[in-house]
């Protein structure tokens, strides 16, 4: 793309239209700079309009935009059209004296642009930046340009911010000194000269925000030169750093702070970059820090008790109380250890962060995910409530019983307080009740909490019993949220009668018009029915909640339909586990399925939320389970209702859904006894296309319904040429290490329900897919699918016709595959039933085999009976070792959605040798059988050819069973 009038007159005419309120020309302007981007230059021809002062603001920071987003993926060598080298030289020429010169939105979109291109060459094959930089930012500071300052800073630590993030190697290790080596003495000097010119400008607000920006960038390069190490240069000039930061935290900036809540933020960020500085400091460089740190614990305190006290300072009071945990739990404790100080710290810092805020309540109201995201989930770490719960948590290492006495009378201050006036002081009860639960002691293993702050019974019945018995389900809901909140996280503490007696109460806050409130009233029924006694014994069964079933039901789908929580994954997450516990009689089943189907319907609209997706298919897996197997006569119903869903879901490729909707229709399949209906095959005839198979994801699913499909349809799967794609799937599968098993899965049982007369003709070119994956490219998973299959083929079509189809393909080539890869393999095989098919297959070969019976065979055939014994009396973590996952490579490349197993759509495992009910039993009665027919002769092999540990072995299974070899 040349620069020209008339490619400045397109470009900007494109950008103008991509502003335009009407769809039509924002479109075809969208398509045209599309197409445009594919042209070389065109990443320069955009820079350069954005430089042109003649054309319009407001076109040149959407085209500027435009540009950033260009970089980000064009710019890579390795994306789908990289930009060309000259291209990207020219416009590492001009971005930064452009970027320098444009207006604030403008020079953002270029410093963002400027960072793109850094990630990528910086410092190697841009070495020019860093001194140009360093020269464009003392030439700024001189001339008092500070919004150039700024825009340079902001660019430096767009750089540097690589090392906080990446783990400490060589490479790294010498980007950093690069940095250092050409931007940390220069750092010093711009913070020092800014300092002095900030104590300049103590009138002039304009100027003083600009410089307290600049300071506050200077300090988060700092972190980031500082991250990885401590550099020498740090070290040496640390006083003068140390100096600097203190100065911030303690003196004020009136111009600037009383201007507005703008004005303070700002000053506040700048502080609280200081107070990460001084912990990385304290956290990594204690030693070195400690000479300092009376005077800063000193300074942040002071700031702390008055930023507490203030609603809008959320990010310095995090940080600030970031610190003095810090400090609190490292050697120097004792700076906490008064009791005036402890009293203070409950009293003016943990108290009013805990407090609610109107913050608090709009979040509640407004966002009531990312709430429970904070609140119940622990992602709060960040926010004033937890993190001055993690500062008495810090504390009570070293002073449990102070912090326990003072948290606890604080406590009951709360509760007098909430006592006095209970719809004022309501917030009172609240923070009583977030300090018990945050504080709580969780162990290591289980869901089992403790607490030292109040007794948990008596507690329970005088603060949070009356709050779950009020019967307005709407008052209050914030108090009701936090109740419903403990009796979930000391579920496993409150007896049983208790917690029974409240279950009903719990349901009926299912119907609260809070969306916090009906989701933690749902989270909190489906952890009770969660709990275990001893760790093995469910402390709630369905006798317990099928009194309150129909209400329980009706109360979670009407949660449902509330605005909001449409697709609440807490409410369908009980749905799914109440449905696992409760007895489904066909009066439940009904409106359930029914119920699901609606949401299901719903939900294919537009899938948003991939947990509330796996549940709602997990509840629908489990109605199917649950409710068809104890009472077949549903199923008719349960098709009704499901079978048009997951056929929309096919028509309408509602891709993210297709393995769910796989695993259901598998369900169904098993459930019907052959014939299998027509509608059915139809599907199967779906199943069979090769498209469906492309998607990693669909393909375990697609091999669990083509697995049921076998198994109760195999005699159609010999009509209409259903075999041959069936065996081209098989054949694809196997092929690549990431679903050679899934290919097993789908020849396995098509070995064990065709008879031999149908398999004969495909048999050749079966074995010439597995010797030829085998040859080329063999893993010991294939090998042990590989030894699996032989065995199940050996027990359903008989030995000689295993011997004679393998040896079809080359002469002898059965002995060859025995003593290569069946033998060494077989003690590798896992799984009860594996292990069972192929220890009797083993032994069968063993005594029924007459070319191994032959004398010359005799070190094969001891070779072979040492791997069966030691598959059938070594424990399996003795005799299989870890082996790493063989990567797909081919599959590795894009973005594949990932398969997600329904628990309760599984398959059923199904027994091949029903009528073996020990297989240790059979082998050695077989070989005690054949033995008695060669008198003498397996004896001394046995001595040859088995190690002293599976002689020993043998030895006892024949003792076992009062038998000998002779």
């Amino acid at each position: 793309m040349e620069w020209n009038p008339q490619t400045l007159q397109f470009l900007s005419q494109c950008f103008l239209d991509t502003l335009s309120p009407q769809p039509e020309p924002r479109r075809r302007a969208e398509k045209n700079l599309s197409d445009a981007a594919d042209s070389p230059n065109y990443g320069l021809a955009v820079l350069r309009l954005v430089a042109e002062p003649s054309v319009d603001e407001q076109i040149r920071q959407c085209a500027a935009v435009n540009f950033k987003n260009h970089l980000k993926t064009r710019w890579v060598p390795s994306s789908a059209s990289p930009i060309p080298d000259a291209e990207k030289e020219q416009i590492k020429t001009l971005i930064v004296p452009l970027m320098l010169s444009a207006t604030p939105k403008i020079q953002a979109q270029l410093s963002e642009a400027l960072a793109v291109i850094g990630n990528h060459d910086f410092p190697k094959l841009w070495p020019a930046l860093l001194p140009e930089l360093r020269s464009s930012l003392e030439t700024a500071i001189n001339a008092n340009d500070f919004a150039s300052v700024n825009g340079i800073l902001a660019t430096v630590n767009s750089l540097f911010k690589k090392f906080r993030y990446q783990f400490k190697s060589d490479p790294i290790l010498l980007d950093l000194k690069y940095c250092l080596d050409n931007f940390a003495a220069p750092l010093l000097a711009t913070v020092e000269s800014i300092s002095v010119k900030i104590n300049a400008a103590a009138g002039n607000a304009a100027t003083l925000r600009q410089l307290i920006e600049a300071q506050r960038l200077c300090c988060r390069v700092f972190y980031s030169l500082n991250f990885l190490d401590l550099p020498e240069f740090f070290e040496d000039t640390a006083d003068k750093w140390m100096n600097e930061f203190k100065n911030y935290l303690t003196v004020r900036y009136p111009v600037v702070e009383d201007s507005g809540a703008d004005g303070l933020s700002l000053v506040d960020e700048l502080r609280a970059a200081v107070c990460e500085n001084i912990s990385h400091y304290m956290e990594k460089e204690e030693e070195l820090f400690q000479k300092y740190l009376s005077g800063f614990v000193e300074a942040v305190w002071s700031l702390l008790v008055v930023a507490s006290a203030s609603p809008s300072r959320e990010r310095l009071t995090v940080t600030a109380i970031k610190f003095l945990t810090i400090v609190s739990t490292s050697v120097h404790h004792a700076l906490f250890a008064g009791d005036d100080i402890l009293q203070q710290i409950t009293q003016s810092i943990v108290i009013p962060n805990v407090m609610l805020r109107d913050e608090d309540e709009e979040l509640f109201e407004m966002n009531y995910v990312e709430f429970i995201r904070r609140d119940m989930e622990g992602s709060d770490l960040d926010t004033r409530r937890r993190i001055a719960c993690e500062l008495l948590k810090g504390i009570a290492g070293n002073y449990k019983e102070k912090i326990t006495e003072r948290v606890s009378s604080q406590i009951h201050n709360c509760l007098a307080l909430f006592a006095e006036n209970p719809a004022a002081n309501w917030k009172y009860k609240d923070c009583a009740i977030y300090l018990v639960v945050s504080l709580a002691t969780k162990k290591a293993a289980g869901a089992s909490i403790s607490t030292d702050l109040v007794d948990v019974e008596s507690f329970f019945r005088s603060v949070i019993v009356p709050e779950l018995q009020g019967q307005d389900v709407n008052a209050f809901p914030m108090l009701k949220a936090g109740a419903l909140k403990f009796f979930t996280m000391f579920r496993v503490l409150i007896p049983k009668p208790v917690s029974m007696a409240l279950l009903g109460d719990v349901v009926r806050f299912l119907s609260s018009d809070a969306n916090v409130v009906h989701s933690y009233a749902a989270s909190c029924i489906e952890k009770l029915l969660l709990v275990k006694d001893n760790g093995v014994q469910a402390r709630y069964t369905s006798m317990d909640i099928g009194p309150i079933l129909p209400m329980l039901m009706t109360n979670l789908f009407g949660a449902l339909e509330k605005p909001e929580s449409e697709e609440n994954q807490y409410i369908m997450r009980c749905i799914m586990r109440v449905l696992q516990i409760a007895d489904i009689s066909p009066e439940v089943a009904s409106p359930c399925v029914t119920g699901l189907t609606s949401v299901l319907n719903r939900v294919c609209e537009n899938p948003k939320n991939p947990v509330f997706n796996h549940c709602l298919f997990e509840a629908v897996a489990t109605l199917v389970r649950r409710a068809c197997e104890k009472n077949p006569s549903l199923v008719p119903a349960f098709e009704t209702c499901l079978l048009p869903s997951l056929q929309m879901i096919l028509a309408k490729e509602v891709t993210e859904f297709f393995p769910y909707a796989f695993q259901l229709l598998a369900q169904l399949v098993d459930l019907n006894k052959p014939p299998v209906p027509a509608h059915y095959m139809q599907i199967f005839d779906i199943l069979l296309r090769p498209d469906l198979w492309k998607k990693s994801a669909n393909v375990p699913a697609l091999v669990r319904l083509l697995q049921s499909f076998l198994q109760q349809a195999p005699n159609e799967l010999n009509r209409e040429g259903r075999l041959s794609h069936v065996l081209g799937i098989f054949n694809k599968l196997v092929s690549s290490p990431s679903t050679e098993e899934q290919g097993f899965y789908i020849l396995n049982p098509v070995i064990e329900n065709l008879g031999y007369d149908v398999l004969a003709e495909y048999m050749n070119h079966i074995w010439a897919s597995l010797f030829t994956r085998l040859q080329n490219s063999k893993t010991p998973r294939l090998v042990r699918c590989l030894i699996i299959f032989m065995s199940l083929f050996l027990v359903k079509h008989g030995l000689q016709t295993l011997m004679d189809s393998i040896n079809s393909v080359q002469a002898n080539l059965f002995h060859v595959i025995l003593g290569q890869f069946w033998i060494p393999t077989l003690k590798t095989i896992t799984g009860y039933t594996e292990v069972k098919l192929s220890a009797v297959a083993s032994t069968k070969l063993l005594c029924e085999s007459p070319s191994l019976l032959d004398p010359a065979a005799e070190e094969l055939w001891g070779k072979l009976l040492d791997s069966i014994v030691a598959l059938l009396s070594q424990p399996e973590e003795e005799r299989v070792e870890d082996e790493p996952e063989v990567p797909d490579f081919a599959e590795a490349t894009g973005y594949q959605a990932t398969f997600v197993r329904l628990h309760n759509a599984g398959k059923k495992e199904e027994d091949p040798l029903k009528e073996i009910k020990d297989p240790k039993h059979f082998s050695v009665a077989l070989l005690a059988n054949t033995s008695s027919q060669f008198r003498g002769r397996f004896p001394p092999i046995i001595t040859r050819y088995l190690s002293p540990a599976n002689q020993a072995a043998l030895l006892q299974l024949c003792n076992s069973y009062n038998l000998s070899i002779v």
